[in-house]
């Protein structure tokens, strides 16, 4: 085992990559512990601005699944506190997820709020859906916004495929402010047909960026796909580059093993990453 000895400024680029933020340009002079605390603070934000937008998508997705393509599932997500409701009108369906002020789902995450989801019928095994939320708060963090998704029932591979856009605005306890935009690209490569949303896996592609109200802007590009078990809370594989101005790295997450844990490399150099929750 070796430790590297580096200084504090290379200490806050990489608190900076290792989860996809990025901050002002700094100076030449010497960055300062008030400065780096910052940097780290502003960090876990840009962390759970993702983990924010993954476990919404994840609740759009799975309703349409539940409710068009594996009705009658064993397990659901959704608990006894979301009212559901599903209407029809010009071949459009309409889902309406009411989890009113505050509903714990089966996965343990508290929601509250609605979520309103529409889509068309099938088209050469295809179907556009939209969504957006209203008053919606998931763990205490509120979105606003919404997007599109193109569903592939079978893509090139034979798997469900969700092409995901979103425009959203996240909002803090703290007031802090994220606007993200981009897209992300679902395959559901195991758990299809099973009934069960627990042995459910994806790979996820696609790039995305996110500017918050504090100042600071960081971009992501999956380069290899990002493997999600519904049985983890952490990506078990795949890379990212993360970038900010001519500043940027790769950050790598695994063989497969559920840890929280990641190598990032940057300009040759590798340090091993403790991921945040």
């Amino acid at each position: 085992m070796y430790v590297k000895k580096i200084s504090k400024t290379i200490v806050v680029l990489l608190s900076v990559l290792v989860v996809f933020t990025s901050c002002s340009e700094d100076t030449e002079s010497e960055v300062t512990d008030s400065n780096a605390d910052l940097t780290l603070e502003q960090s876990k934000q840009a962390a759970k601005t993702d983990e924010v937008s993954t476990k919404a998508f994840n609740i759009i997705e799975t309703a349409f699944i539940e409710n068009e393509e594996e009705k009658g599932a064993t397990t659901s997500l959704f608990s006894d506190c979301v009212e559901i409701t599903i209407s029809a009108e010009n071949d459009i369906t309409f889902i309406i997820l009411d989890f009113g002020f505050g509903c714990e789902l089966n996965n343990g995450n508290i929601v509250a709020g609605k979520i309103h989801i529409s889509y068309t019928p099938i088209q050469n095994d295809t179907r556009n859906i939209t969504y957006s939320f209203e008053d919606f708060y998931i763990n205490s963090r509120g979105i606003e916004g919404g997007g599109t998704i193109f569903r592939e029932h079978s893509n090139a591979s034979g798997n469900p495929q969700s092409t995901l856009h979103k425009n959203i605005v996240v909002t803090f306890e703290s007031g802090l402010v994220a606007t993200v935009d981009g897209v992300r690209v679902r395959e559901w490569v195991e758990g299809v047909g099973s009934g069960t949303w627990m042995d459910n896996v994806y790979l996820v592609t696609g790039n995305w960026t996110a500017d918050f109200s504090s100042g600071f802007s960081r971009s992501v590009l999956v380069t290899y796909s990002l493997r999600r078990e519904a049985t983890c809370q952490f990506f078990v594989s795949g890379t990212v580059d993360v970038s900010r101005n001519d500043i940027s790295g790769t950050l790598n997450y695994g063989d497969g093993t559920c840890d929280n844990t990641a190598i990032l490399t940057v300009n040759g150099n590798e340090y091993i990453i403790t991921l945040q929750h």
